[in-house]
């Protein structure tokens, strides 16, 4: 094992494809979350998917058998929350996106309007009810000064069976509409999710390693953040898609039980910061 992996106290960790498939874990993820405690290491999630609260995937990890919180869950809407809270604290804003998304927001103090006069930011998020009002209400906050954020650049969302429209959809919408292109995408692999992930791990990127299945998204924003990056290969990315790919990701693995083979290290767990 070289330097770099032994030098890791804190996994970042990808779902869907790189832990679970749909609603069953992939083998070696049950073992590996069980070995972490011993090794004195610690992990959170990463998600772009704002279509549900971080409760919500947490439940869904302890019922696939990985004993998980929300606080152990970043999922694009909560950088969002996070990040303009810091540009624009307690601003009035309009959110296209679903319920997960808009209460986040409320509980970190703004005020939500579909009054175009007073709206100062418009979100956008994946919305699987996005209709010409809600582009309407965007169209007009932005033309009258509104600025104008989005959670995640993802073109589609694998679902059972296929895909379907993500965010990428009705940021395109509104950016076609009025001619503004979003100021910000906080989702991967923007680094605005990386340094929200290091700020509640209180943790430097050069202790962290990201583990993903997509180089675009998950190994690519490692990259940029000077992180090691391993990819499996049990989601999205294979190794014809890597061997063609600029982006290249420090290790890589068939599924995440190759993470086993690092060696036990003592560490005093990190406390996440709220």
């Amino acid at each position: 094992m070289d330097d770099r992996l032994a030098r890791v106290r804190c996994f970042l960790l990808d779902m869907d494809g790189t832990v679970n498939l749909g609603e069953r874990l992939l083998p070696g993820a049950a073992a590996f979350f069980e070995l972490l405690p011993r090794q004195g290491r610690d992990f959170l999630f990463l998600t772009n998917n704002s279509s549900r609260h971080r409760q919500h995937y947490a439940a869904k990890l302890s019922r696939l058998g990985i004993p998980t919180v929300a606080d152990e869950v970043i999922n694009s809407s909560r950088v969002m929350a996070k990040w303009l809270a810091k540009q624009a604290p307690r601003a009035i804003i309009y959110v296209i996106g679903e319920p997960s998304i808009i209460e986040e927001m409320v509980q970190e103090g703004f005020r939500i309007s579909e009054q175009a006069e007073e709206i100062q930011y418009v979100v956008a998020s994946f919305d699987r009810t996005f209709d010409y009002r809600k582009l309407n209400i965007a169209h007009q906050a932005i033309k009258k000064g509104a600025r104008f954020v989005a959670t995640n650049p993802d073109r589609a969302c694998p679902v059972e069976g296929g895909e379907i429209p993500d965010c990428a959809a009705m940021i395109g919408a509104v950016e076609g509409s009025t001619g503004k292109k979003a100021e910000a995408i906080v989702g991967k692999p923007s680094d605005i999710m990386i340094q929200v992930a290091v700020q509640t791990m209180g943790l430097s990127p050069e202790v962290c390693l990201l583990v993903g299945d997509r180089l675009e998204t998950d190994i690519l924003m490692g990259k940029k953040a000077g992180m090691a990056t391993a990819l499996v290969l049990t989601g999205a990315t294979k190794r014809e898609t890597l061997k063609n790919s600029d982006i290249q990701p420090d290790y890589v693995w068939e599924s995440i039980a190759e993470i086993l083979k690092f060696s036990p290290q003592r560490a005093q767990r990190t406390q996440r910061k709220s």
